[in-house]
């Protein structure tokens, strides 16, 4: 009876690497054939607007949820803490920019690479592994063009739009938990709201949310689309698509703040 051997640390070590920056490779490569892609005929508009249903539609009952609960809880953690200085009159305009500047993308984000991502990885890692995406090819059919590239153009048009809807129900959220506690008025909740809110908030908060929601669908769409080793790999490509989604959402979140502070009076 042969005894396996164990490979030393380093070797497994290098052997993750390898695969790490292999990986990374033909994600670029699957980047680049996707923008090849997406400018040459034919133009799947149908299947643009039906991803773009399921992305976004779909999504609005987590989404109202979501951000009408976190303009009141985040309204309320931050009331204790402005009490102590009496300065409650700033509690509309702080919220107002936690949720503009950070809380709406973000959590947007990560609700739609939740959501969407795995549905996404899962959906077309099973076509992938019961020969559908093959199929599509012997059929005269671009699978890349009908499967890939309508889905990253729906997570890409859409999850701005839904940043901008949970903004306005996280807001909505704050006002109800102010006006509960310091029966401020609608007008000047807004006003106070908005004061401190500047062109460049808004305008990075949808940059950030375009390039989340491109993100997510080029990661689910690559995960999918190279699935292999049966039902298990289906699962580990739905699996892998959020925690890669949400990793890169992260770090982007990181760098796009950093370069808009700069451009900040």
């Amino acid at each position: 009876m042969k005894v396996k051997q164990k490979q030393p640390r380093r070797y497994v070590i290098s052997q993750k690497l390898d695969a790490f920056f292999i990986d990374m490779y033909s994600l670029g490569q699957f980047m680049g054939r996707f923008f090849r892609a997406v400018f040459l005929p034919p133009y799947e508009f149908k299947e643009i607007i039906k991803q773009s249903y399921a992305v976004g539609v779909k999504s609005l009952p987590l989404i109202t949820l979501t951000g009408f609960i976190t303009g009141i809880v985040f309204t309320k953690q931050s009331r204790p803490s402005l009490s102590e200085f009496g300065a409650t009159s700033w509690l509309p305009s702080l919220v107002a920019i936690a949720i503009i500047r950070a809380l709406a993308p973000l959590v947007t984000g990560l609700i739609t690479a939740g959501k969407v991502g795995s549905n996404i990885g899962a959906e077309l890692g099973s076509m992938k592994v019961t020969e559908q995406i093959d199929a599509m090819e012997v059929s005269a059919t671009n699978p890349f063009k009908f499967l890939v590239v309508t889905r990253v153009l729906a997570t890409t048009f859409m999850v701005p739009l839904l940043m901008l809807y949970m903004a306005l129900l996280a807001l909505a959220g704050a006002f109800v938990n102010v006006h509960a506690n310091e029966q401020t008025s609608f007008v000047s909740f807004i006003e106070n709201g908005f004061h401190s809110i500047n062109f460049i908030d808004i305008f990075s908060s949808v940059l950030k949310s375009i390039v989340f929601g491109f993100t997510i669908g080029i990661i689910s769409c690559y995960q999918g689309y190279n699935t292999t080793q049966g039902t298990q790999g289906v699962g580990r490509a739905a699996n892998t698509s959020v925690v890669m989604a949400m990793f890169l959402i992260f770090i982007e979140e990181i760098v796009i703040v950093q370069i808009t502070n700069w451009f900040r009076p």
